[in-house]
């Protein structure tokens, strides 16, 4: 099983989640960004639809993928 890890860090002046080297927005506080990351981690362990993912890598290049509904990957957030 896959593993993702959300990571909280310093960002654009501000605070954000990051997986791999993908950040997201960028909030004002470091516990916004922590609970928006432990919003996204339990998203990601819902299973359901099969669905088709859109993401930008580090690069700027932007990805899509086809995700099996029961294909969920196990998360986590790091402080």
């Amino acid at each position: 099983m896959v593993e993702a890890i959300y990571q909280i860090v310093q960002h654009d002046g501000g605070w954000a989640y990051k997986l791999g080297d993908v950040f997201s927005e960028t909030f004002q506080t470091r516990s916004e960004a922590h609970e928006a990351a432990e919003a996204a981690a339990a998203e990601q362990r819902l299973s359901g639809d099969d669905a088709d993912i859109e993401y930008e890598d580090a690069k700027g290049a932007w990805h899509e993928e086809h995700s099996n509904a029961d294909d969920r990957p196990s998360t986590s957030v790091k402080d």
